[in-house]
């Protein structure tokens, strides 16, 4: 009943409402967008590229846009466009002194920032667009973009007018996604990379238990499965919630307002996550792992080797590399987005101190250091969640139903949904609701 309660209390914040009926809104947008097929595409012809995307590499690009990318969608470039351009943007931010510039003006530099970051998602999906188009037929197991076609449709025209309406839906997917952020709740981009996933966890769900049940696996193997699944959610729950606490000691103020000296108020804590990057670094990780499946369209023989390579996802050399690639990302996103110096200044100026620590450089520097060794543990225990589905498959598991034992998949909803909770948490508490956690009281408990 307490759940009933709280989503009543929802509701009766006006604000709050109006951001998840927009929220909602829009999501639905975004996945109707996902069923639209191409003009020109013959409908009926799509069984063999829908079976063509179902595994492997291109079955986790395909989860990722929701099942757009087997429709032949106008969706089906999804939001990976962005997510390329927001980690070379980030990435020339180190080098770029321009960029560096803007990302230390505040509010009107990322401004700027996100401008840029638009133009270049544009650039991305110019070249992206014409290569979806050309793997069409091969995908499907079609001679040529022909005979998909429906018969009478010109191929120059089809090829011409796709590119245009594929770079216009990317774009338009990304426009969704800011408003969410802006105007609803939770990260909007997040959002529509979760809403893509969970669209395919039925699918997958049946599909495996199909498979168990002609397999002589049965419902108790089945059984077991979830046992499993449960047990790895609760695992990247306590990854995602995990926290170090640094006390923290604030001077006594008089009634004058000035500081008593040797005299200390309350202790407070300034909470460190141990993932203080969420869900970015395997969403950077995962779209950098995308570049060797891509060169296999060039002719180079070093190129085809390297696609080769890596074309399992499930396969040792892509674990390896995507782990590695997960460990940095999550100590350089972490670097960006946890302020040390920051924490130190406001620190000091509101006179509070940790204990047995100068304020001001000593405090920064102590923040760096305790931030550096909680994110090595964090980005560890990171990594071996994201290859979690390689191991599964191991023991048996249909490719599709191990994607969500981890990965990619699982940390994406996990963390997504976490925070959207905490963003309503915030709303309701501010409103002297109780809120998704045992704390906060009610209006009405307090006017009583």
């Amino acid at each position: 009943m307490k759940i009933i309660e709280t989503l009543k209390n929802v509701w009766k914040i006006t604000e709050l409402k109006d951001r998840i009926v927009l929220t909602l809104g829009l999501l639905l947008v975004y996945r109707f967008g996902a069923q639209v097929v191409l003009p020109g595409i013959d409908i009926d012809k799509l069984g063999g590229l829908q079976a063509g995307t179902s595994e492997g590499l291109l079955g986790l690009l395909n989860a990722f846009t929701g099942g757009a990318f087997a429709n032949a969608s106008v969706f089906a470039l999804g939001i990976m466009p962005y997510i390329s351009a927001s980690i070379v943007v980030q990435l020339m931010g180190i080098a770029i002194p321009y960029l560096q510039k803007l990302q230390k003006e505040g509010a009107s530099g990322q401004k700027k920032i996100t401008q840029i970051t638009r133009w270049l998602t544009i650039g991305i999906c110019l070249v992206q667009a014409p290569g979806y188009l050309a793997t069409i037929p091969s995908l499907s197991g079609s001679a040529s973009m022909g005979a998909m076609l429906i018969p009478g449709f010109n191929e120059t025209v089809f090829y011409f007018s796709s590119v245009i309406i594929l770079v216009t839906g990317c774009v338009f997917a990304m426009w969704l996604g800011e408003k969410i952020t802006d105007k609803g709740i939770g990260n909007g981009i997040s959002l529509l990379i979760m809403v893509g996933i969970i669209a395919t966890l039925p699918q997958a769900f049946l599909q495996e238990l199909n498979t168990q049940w002609t397999d002589g696996g049965g419902a108790f193997v089945v059984l077991i499965e979830i046992v499993i699944w449960l047990v790895v959610i609760l695992a990247c729950i306590m990854l995602v919630m995990a926290t170090r606490r640094i006390p923290v000691q604030y001077a006594r103020r008089t009634a004058t307002g000035g500081y008593e000296k040797n005299a200390f108020g309350a202790r407070q804590y300034i909470p460190l996550k141990l993932n203080a990057s969420g869900v970015m670094p395997i969403i950077f990780a995962q779209a950098i792992m995308f570049v060797p499946a891509a060169l296999g369209s060039l002719e180079a023989g070093w190129a085809k080797n390297i696609a080769t390579l890596f074309a399992d996802m499930f396969g040792f050399w892509y674990n390896l590399v995507f782990a590695l690639l997960i460990i940095v990302f999550t100590y350089f996103y972490t670097a960006i987005t946890v302020p040390t110096n920051k924490m130190a200044d406001d620190l000091k100026r509101n006179g509070g101190f940790i204990p047995g620590i100068r304020p001001g450089t000593e405090t920064s520097e102590y923040l760096d250091r305790i931030m550096s060794q909680i994110t090595l543990p964090g980005s560890i225990f990171l990594a071996l969640v994201a290859i979690f589905p390689a191991v599964v498959s191991l023991m048996g598991v249909t490719q599709a139903w191990a994607l969500f034992y981890g990965g990619t998949s699982l940390l994406i909803m996990v963390g997504v949904a976490i925070d959207t909770m905490q963003q309503i948490n915030s709303y309701l508490l501010n409103r002297h609701y109780d809120g998704l956690i045992k704390s906060g009281k009610n209006r009405k408990q307090q006017v009583a």
